[in-house]
């Protein structure tokens, strides 16, 4: 087998002219490469994303385009037994075309397309992709049957199989490019080839301990399927007798971390748990004392590399090489019935259940090509960094690159994988069954052997609003729902991916329509606090089995802000800040809560500031409480990771990779040992300060949660404070939390403890964690909200030495942001509580301008 990439020397022009081009105007791209990513890199066309140039860039998209380039191909690859044409990603309505001949149609970005070119290619050839018009098609295919879907975005999208939130969501823009985004590639075939490589893994168990199995033996069952060319055609080989009789023979190696080799002990010809099950060569490899792969933050990434080499025994040619790096775990979803009702949804790894902290990624750019290795590399990295243990690739994206598999696997990421299907209605034909399921059996043979793949799910919340009837559904749509989510999509994972499980839509309770909103089992999208406007405190009201989806907004920093607004555009309610909030009024409700919580902001830049406070706050709230419940709860996945452009957005780190606020309160929450705090007071007793007056207690639980393989033994010391950190009351508790468990304090009576002169608007709780002398967790709570709270002025300071900072403080400060110039420093912690004196903090970047300290007491 040959290879030879196609990837230089293409063309792109419009076929009809508009603002920016000329129709007979050609520009020269290499692929990957998109209309919007050419257009912009070559200053054809403002940057979309800046003021209010996206209406102009999405008209770009009624046009046609057309992508071409010539290359060569030599006498071997021309008297090859088979040529192919490889496109691994075509956005999306496409029509291909070689020295002049119609050779294939796409439409489906998700799917990779293959085309025999053994009749057509030459030594020299031309060619050409003519692609569609994105929004023409939908618009034309919605008037003929109406299918429905997230309002945001742009009326038809869910009738072409291409990423839904490129026509826009309720965090995303309106600009659904076009292009070839992945690369092209020319393979010549010879006598035969790997079609696939497959691997099940049998996992010897001799007991188990308080990390999971004790697992002294792997055995690895690898099964190879071949493809043999008779007259150009490929024909799949059943097993290792009909490839003895084509003369040809398959060796496989497996080869350890530290470098030992393990070979082929016997073939078999079906696999240990279902001897008739497929097709291909099987063989068996004993692993003994093998080294386990473990989520971030539970044990190492180990990689074995599995080697498959198709020989042709005549010659001795190696035909190909199939080479993967594989990772050696058991990773399930334990769905058992629990003892206080309801079932189990807990993802468990080596046979230890884990509490999952996480995220929920969406595509990183609306033009794809800006999407890069280092780019998706660096974001990955920074989520665990964070103590994210798993990620969700959202289903109204796409199919990430094979290398954001990779660093999920180099990582301990975990990946919950919807398939792409969101938010929307389907209407099932066949034509659109024939689609779907090529593009899933494409993405499950490509990712199906990443360590860190932990789940397949069918979509994004398209059963509660099939249910909810949100998007008008047919009566053939609700039943086309059934079909697509739970027959054909398992029933072709069977056959293509049987280890892994399949979750039918996020959330829901197992499918069938039943009662997907269920807190005791399956998932949850939690979105009372704030779609609904619930006060923070009302994540306590709940226990739900896993929370795949909850999150709260903020606008990012100043320095991504002017990025896109002019200074004259800096207030949230303008025209450039509203096009940059894709949820309908939601600058507005940014406010109602930031009324609830602080001061009226002194400036735009108090605003973004103190809005980043509520989404850290909000988010801590969730995940402590959470946390404090593991066993009922067993999962936080927070919504969401990343933006796919610069706006107001869920995320905790903004488009141009600036941290906000919330990516620190993660780092700190996700930690795997913490100390909360469950304060009561005005804070959910009288949050309004005009209601009528009533007694109110105030009170404080102090609990530790342990998510580790060692008891943590230790002494918690608390203190209650007033603005200037002067301490008023204190005491201590020792604590032991068993492994991968939580234990709760005795209640204080903070008002008891503080005596006659407590005053909620003066008193604080600070708490402290201690574990042979050193402080592991801290902890610092309000007993009414901050704006009420008499912060003291705290004259911060910041000196820098090397990669050291020193912050000081002369009184009590909350939500501390050390700032680099209009975006926040990259440091080991930031947006942190801190009493009178100093703390000091690591540098993880260096910064850009001179260091400076903001506190709440700044926001008025």
């Amino acid at each position: 087998m040959r290879r030879m990439m196609i990837c230089d020397n293409w063309t792109l022009r419009l076929m009809r002219g508009n603002a920016f081009v000329q129709p007979e105007e050609k520009l020269s791209v290499t692929l990957p490469a998109t209309v919007y990513g050419a257009l912009t890199d070559q200053g054809k066309m403002p940057d979309p994303y800046v003021g209010e140039n996206e209406l102009a860039a999405l008209s770009v998209m009624d046009n046609e385009f057309v992508f071409e380039t010539t290359f060569s191909l030599d006498e071997e690859m021309l008297s090859a037994d088979a040529l192919s044409l490889v496109f691994y990603g075509v956005d999306t309505l496409g029509e291909i075309f070689l020295n002049g001949l119609a050779i294939g149609e796409t439409n489906n970005m998700h799917r990779t397309w293959r085309f025999d070119i053994s009749a057509v290619a030459s030594k020299k050839n031309t060619l050409r992709v003519n692609l569609h018009s994105p929004t023409a098609y939908i618009a034309g295919a919605n008037r003929q049957v109406y299918t429905g879907g997230a309002a945001e975005a742009m009326e038809g999208f869910p009738h072409l199989r291409k990423a839904h939130c490129m026509f826009g969501w309720d965090w995303g823009s309106r600009l659904p490019d076009a292009g070839l985004f992945r690369p092209v590639e020319i393979i010549a075939h010879n006598k035969a080839d790997i079609r696939q490589v497959s691997f099940y893994q049998e996992h010897i168990k001799t007991g188990r301990g308080v990390h999971g199995y004790i697992i002294p033996e792997v055995k690895l069952h690898v099964t190879t399927e071949i493809n043999v060319y008779e007259e150009g055609e490929p024909v799949e080989l059943g097993d290792t007798e009909e490839l003895a009789k084509a003369g040809l023979k398959v060796e496989t190696e497996i080869i350890s971390p530290d470098g030992a080799v393990y070979k082929v002990e016997e073939k078999r010809r079906g696999r240990i748990d279902d001897e008739e099950n497929g097709t291909g060569v099987r063989q068996l490899i004993r692993i003994p004392d093998p080294r386990l792969w473990w989520p971030n933050g539970y044990g190492d990434q180990p990689f074995y590399t599995a080697r498959v080499r198709l020989i042709d025994e005549t010659t001795g040619q190696e035909l190909d090489v199939n080479e993967r790096r594989i990772g050696l775990r058991i990773l399930t979803v334990n769905q058992d019935p629990a003892p206080e009702g309801g079932k189990n949804f807990a993802f468990k790894v080596n046979g230890l259940p884990i509490f999952a902290m996480g995220a929920n990624y969406v595509p990183e750019d609306n033009i794809l090509s800006h999407v890069t290795k280092e780019r998706s590399e660096k974001l990955l990295a920074e989520a665990a960094r964070a103590g994210c243990n798993m990620i969700r690739v959202w289903g109204g994206g796409y199919y990430p690159d094979d290398t954001f598999y990779d660093q999920c696997d180099q990582l301990g990421l975990i990946v919950w994988q919807d398939f792409m299907f969101a938010c929307a209605s389907y209407e099932l034909d066949d034509d659109f069954e024939t689609s779907v399921l090529e593009e899933i059996r494409d993405n499950v043979r490509r990712l199906k052997h990443h360590a860190c793949l932990g789940l397949w799910c069918g979509n994004n919340e398209v059963e509660t609003q099939t249910i909810d009837q949100a998007w008008k559904p047919s009566m053939k749509q609700k039943g086309d729902y059934i079909k697509i989510f739970e027959y054909l999509i398992p029933k072709l994972l069977s056959k293509e991916d049987p280890d892994t499980c399949y979750w039918p839509s996020s959330p829901s309770s197992g499918g069938n329509f039943d009662n997907p909103w269920a807190e005791n089992v399956g998932d949850t999208h939690y979105w009372e606090v704030w779609h609904s406007g619930a006060p923070f405190t009302a994540f306590r009201d709940h226990l739900f089995r896993f929370v795949s989806e909850f999150g709260f907004q903020s606008f990012p920093c100043l320095a991504t802000i002017r990025q896109f607004a002019a200074e004259e555009d800096c207030n949230i309610f303008s025209r450039v800040m509203e096009m940059h909030q894709r949820n309908t009024a939601a600058n507005g409700k940014l406010m109602a809560y930031l009324s609830a919580s602080y001061l009226y902001p002194r400036d735009f830049a108090m605003v973004l500031y103190a809005t980043q406070l509520l989404q850290a706050d909000a988010i801590r709230y969730g995940v402590e409480h959470f946390r404090r419940h593991r066993g009922a709860c067993m999962g936080t996945l927070v919504w969401q990771l990343n933006d796919i452009s610069p706006m107001a957005s869920w995320s905790g780190i903004d488009y141009y990779g600036n941290r906000k606020a919330l990516y620190y309160t993660e780092r700190r929450v996700f930690a795997p040992i913490l100390l909360t705090c469950e304060e009561h007071g005005e804070i959910d007793q009288k949050p309004w300060a005009n209601t009528q007056p009533k007694p109110v207690s105030f009170t404080a639980r102090l609990h530790v949660t342990n998510e580790t393989e060692n008891v943590c033994k230790g002494i918690v010391r608390w203190e209650i404070r007033d603005p200037l950190s002067v301490s008023v009351a204190s005491g201590e508790q020792e604590v032991q939390a068993l492994p991968y468990d939580g234990v709760w304090l005795s209640e204080i009576d903070v008002q008891a403890q503080a005596g006659e002169s407590f005053d909620p608007r003066t008193h604080h709780l600070e708490a402290v964690l201690l574990v042979d002398g050193k402080e592991i967790s801290r902890c610092m709570s309000l007993f009414c909200a901050p704006k009420h709270y008499r912060f003291a002025d705290p004259k911060l300071a910041v000196a820098v030495s090397g990669n050291e900072v020193t912050v000081r403080a002369g009184a009590f400060a909350r939500g501390v942001g050390i700032m680099d110039g209009d975006r926040p420093a990259v440091l080991n912690d930031n947006f942190f509580d801190m009493e009178a004196g100093e703390v000091r903090l690591k540098l993880e970047a260096e910064p850009e301008d001179e260091l400076s300290a903001v506190s709440v007491h700044d926001i008025a």
